[in-house]
This record gives C-alpha cells, structure tokens and sequence, in this order.
C-alpha cells in the first residue's frame, strides 16, 4: 500500500500596502495546489490583528485550496498608527474606502469576503456594495446592530483593561498602539450616537451566497444576529449555530469552522472568479 503524502502546508507571504492614510500590513497564506477560485479575504474584530489569527488562515487554505489573505486595519497590528479614532461610520467606510485599493495593490479581481466580529460587518457592506468582486460572504459572530448583550460585554471588557496587565498582553499584538486599539472599539461603540447603528436594512442588498456562523454561547452577541443575516440577505443563506460556542469560534473549534467554510464553498459555484 502506497502511503498518501502528507499535505504540505501553504507558503506565507508577507506585504506592506501603501494606502493615502497609511502603510497597511497584509499577510497571505498560498496553497501548494492553490484552485482557481477567488481567494479568501479576511476582516478581523475589534482587537484583531493578523497575528491573532493564529493557525486559522493557514487550516482555512489547505482545506480550501485557495490562497488565504489578511491584513491589519490602519492603527491596529503592524500596519501604520492612526492618530484619531474611527468615525462613527468606520465599518462601512472600511468596505467603501479601504477594500477597493487594498484589492487594487494586491491585484485581486474577486475574493470572498470574511469577518470575524465587527469585521463580519465590514464583510457584510463589501458583500452588499461590491457583489461583483466580493463573491461569497463568511461571518463569524458578526454583529448587525448595536444589541444590549454587545455593549455589555464591552463595558465589562473596558473595566478588565484598567489593569496594565490586561493592556500589556495586548501591546505583545499591537505594540504601544495597544492603549488605541482598546479605545478605538470601546468609545465608538459606547457612544450614545453609535446606539442607532444597524446594518439590517443593507442586508436585502447582499445577493452573493453567505454563510453566517455563530456560536450560542457568544457573550459578544446572540443568535439574533445571525437569525437576521438568515432572514434579510437575498441570496442564498446558510446559519450555522454553534452549541457550547462563544464569541471566537475559529479559536474555540477551528476544525468544525473550516469544514463549515470549506464546503459552503465547494457547494457555490458564485464563490468562484
């Protein structure tokens, strides 16, 4: 019996991209035997970063066999420091503003669109805006209104980070951008004008197949969430629940993730150039 070769893992290439507002730091995870289908595109939450990734954009390419990308959001990870914070408007002008010349430097013609968060959101406007070159949705815990569990959570999460040391395992990701990042995502989302913040009303506008994953657990979220991309999106729409899952679930159970992911893929012929 001839024994099956073990299934190399996929090359990583790192990048800066010059935008007007900054340099910003993309990373892509290239398949040994990469398809030809569009690459995956991904939009992390409101601490992330590409490292906090982890192994998942790596799991994610050789189960998929597509080219895997990440970035950092300007004043996050290794991209460039923003001197101001985010306008209120900040998770669809990442779509509209950032998304196009990123896609532009990085030469991709189409890619699907992946969020994990508020970054599920930022997929949700690109998806809705840019249906030709986004191709398919993928949300993790996406949030699509400003819910009371949400602001909880974050209230909860800005008391922890009065402790140095809290801030500190931060900077290990952020370097002394750290102190930012953490008030980039609670004073927006805590400000009384953010309360009104709903993306319900754009998801009719998303015709591309999407795949809305959320855990049941999640202390970020509820299920409504993804019970409303399910219901609002006019294409087709799979909701995949999570029992014993919060708010991370690529961390929490990586391999259900990426086989959720892998075959809503190979099932839509739409997520392909």
């Amino acid at each position: 019996m001839t024994a099956t070769p073990p299934t190399l893992p996929p090359e990583v290439h790192d990048q800066w991209v010059a935008l007007p507002q900054g340099r910003l730091f993309t990373r892509a995870w290239q398949p040994a035997a990469a398809a030809g289908a569009a690459p995956i595109l991904m939009l992390h939450d409101s601490l992330g970063c590409v490292a906090l990734w982890r192994d998942f954009p790596a799991l994610l390419a050789q189960a998929t066999g597509r080219r895997v990308i990440a970035y950092d959001r300007w004043g996050f990870g290794r991209s460039d420091p923003r001197p101001d914070l985010p306008a209120l408007g900040f998770v669809a002008e990442e779509a509209r503003l950032v998304l196009p010349a990123l896609c532009e430097q990085l030469g991709l013609d189409a890619y699907v669109a992946l969020g994990h968060s508020v970054g599920g959101g930022m997929a949700i406007c690109a998806a809705a805006a840019q249906p030709t070159p986004c191709r398919a949705l993928v949300t993790i815990a996406a949030q699509v209104f400003a819910e009371d569990r949400t602001l909880e959570g974050i209230r909860v999460a800005r008391e922890q980070f009065k402790d140095p040391l809290q801030l500190e395992r931060l900077a290990k990701y952020h370097g002394d951008k750290a102190a930012w990042v953490v008030r980039a995502w609670t004073d927006t989302w805590l400000s009384p004008r953010f309360a009104d913040w709903t993306l319900v009303d754009l998801l009719p506008q998303v015709r591309v197949p999407a795949l809305a994953i959320h855990g049941e657990e999640d202390e970020y979220g509820t299920t409504r969430h993804a019970t409303l991309i399910g219901q609002g999106c006019a294409g087709p729409v799979q909701v995949e629940l999570l029992q014993g899952i919060g708010h991370v679930p690529q961390r929490e159970d990586p391999q259900r993730v990426v086989g959720l992911i892998a075959a809503f893929l190979d099932r839509h012929d739409g997520a392909a150039p």
